[in-house]
């Protein structure tokens, strides 16, 4: 646990830079709008890749071509995957130094704290910038011990066999759905991550990534492989400026748990509101293992995030948190999805979302226990808040029990603040603004206490800056 952090608007300042303007930096390379096998065997030559890398990406693209948008979600026909920038190089060999960063690069990192967090309380650091990784440190003691964490071209590069027996293939093949197909055809940079059996970290690994170039697209891939009673907490962060046409976030996680292993993986996203974030994220637990889903969603125009555990060993356990922000013209379509395989695993969901100016906020999620997960237990509860009387909250829980030797609970509800509690916090002392900013705080409290200390207060700040003018 972490001391929760208190939001105050007083006391919180906001670099608004981050979120509203680009960075200058020129580019190596920028490909053409719109996908065809010339870039997806250009990016593969570009990164040097086995031959089978290849053909997973034009097996990954020939089925992108035959499959539609899915329909079953909130609506993408305004997508236009022929505007968008699917590789850009951007110049810069990657650093194990930081001094080495181009400069105008580690400006931007330097502004989200990055270096900084490094030196103070994490055990390894990745940067990408648009689809090249651009930084890539990890303590030695951990290296001693056969960590790897490494850049996913390089992974490639130096551990082969390892990637090609992982790499999209059990947990999230390349036929999944289409957006994982263009992400198999496209993918460009990521982390890998391979925790030796009994290692444990006592530090979190952390890689952030950052979309900047205009239309453009990220497919960064992460793969993960915690071996039998390692532990390991991974943190992930997103952000874009924000440009006038529409741009494509579409990644994809592979976490694999061995047995009696443990995984946190967290993440805030916070991406501009012409991001389309379309991003695929799955773990396979085996016996005894348990993953841990953090997950904060703050921008974009519209989301569909659905992180997702198949707890295929028995007495594996899954624990997802998760908050969205929907503004004006935002569509945060989030959720979390268990698959109970083997018997006595367990999951519980917690999911709560805030909604202004119209924003529209949904809880689409799935739990499926099969016949043969006896003695399996779960839980869901949704949470909505409306600021105003314009915004939206929906909630589509599944469930799908498959036996009767189950326990299994929902909770739904959806509320708005009451003028009651503005006008008691106001006769406190506080402005409306800070009242309903309070409340907001406490309603997001038990996600904020679940992440590192750097992190509950970048989402207090980006929960500041997105409720600045909610009070009309």
């Amino acid at each position: 646990m972490v001391e929760t952090i208190k939001l105050e608007a007083k006391s919180i300042e906001i670099d608004r830079s981050l979120y509203d303007d680009a960075d200058n930096h020129k580019a190596k390379f920028i490909a053409k709008p719109g996908i065809d096998e010339e870039i997806v065997r250009h990016i593969s030559a570009t990164k040097k890749e086995p031959d089978w890398m290849l053909q997973k990406r034009l097996k990954g693209f020939e089925l992108f071509q035959k499959t539609s948008l899915p329909k079953w979600g909130p609506d993408l026909t305004n997508l236009n995957l022929n505007e968008i920038v699917y590789f850009v190089d951007p110049n810069a060999k990657e650093a194990t130094r930081w001094e080495d960063v181009p400069e105008e690069i580690k400006r931007t990192f330097d502004k989200l704290g990055i270096p900084e967090a490094e030196k103070k309380s994490l055990a390894g650091v990745g940067a990408q910038y648009d689809s090249g990784v651009v930084y890539h440190n990890i303590q030695e003691s951990l290296k001693a011990k056969g960590v790897i964490f490494e850049n996913m071209d390089v992974a490639v590069q130096k551990y082969p066999e390892l990637v090609k027996q992982y790499f999209m293939t059990s947990c999230i093949p390349i036929n999944d759905h289409k957006f994982i197909m263009i992400h198999a055809a496209v993918w460009s940079g990521g982390t890998f991550i391979y925790i030796p059996k009994g290692v444990k970290l006592d530090l979190p690994l952390q890689a952030y990534f950052r979309m900047n170039e205009q239309r453009g697209g990220q497919f960064e891939h992460t793969l993960i492989i915690v071996d039998e009673g390692a532990e390991l907490h991974y943190i992930e962060g997103c952000s874009s400026p924000r440009y006038s046409q529409d741009s494509l976030h579409a990644g994809c996680v592979e976490i694999f748990v061995k047995e009696g292993a443990k995984v946190r993986y967290s993440s805030i996203e916070n991406w501009s509101r012409n991001v389309y974030n379309l991003n695929t994220k799955r773990a396979l637990v085996d016996k005894n293992g348990i993953i841990e889903w953090v997950s904060g969603n703050m921008g974009g125009s519209t989301t569909m995030l659905y992180p997702c555990s198949i707890l295929r060993g028995e007495g594996a356990k899954s624990d997802s948190l998760g908050i969205a922000f929907a503004s004006k013209g935002q569509i945060q379509d989030v959720g979390s999805k268990a698959i109970h395989v083997a018997p006595n695993t367990s999951s519980t969901i917690t999911s709560k979302s805030i909604s202004k100016h119209g924003g529209i906020s949904t809880y689409r999620g799935l739990v499926k226990i099969l016949p043969g997960a006896k003695g399996s237990t779960t839980s869901v509860i949704c949470d909505g808040l409306l600021l105003d009387g314009d915004s939206k909250s929906n909630t589509i829980p599944s469930l799908e029990i498959g036996n009767n030797d189950v326990t299994a609970a929902h909770e739904a509800k959806v509320g708005k603040i009451s003028e009651e509690a503005i006008f008691y916090l106001q006769s406190r002392g506080l402005t409306a603004e800070q009242a309903m900013q309070t409340i907001v705080s406490g309603f997001i409290e038990p996600i904020v206490r679940e992440l590192p200390l750097e992190y509950a207060v970048e989402l207090n700040k980006l929960i500041a800056l997105e409720m600045g003018d909610s009070v009309r």
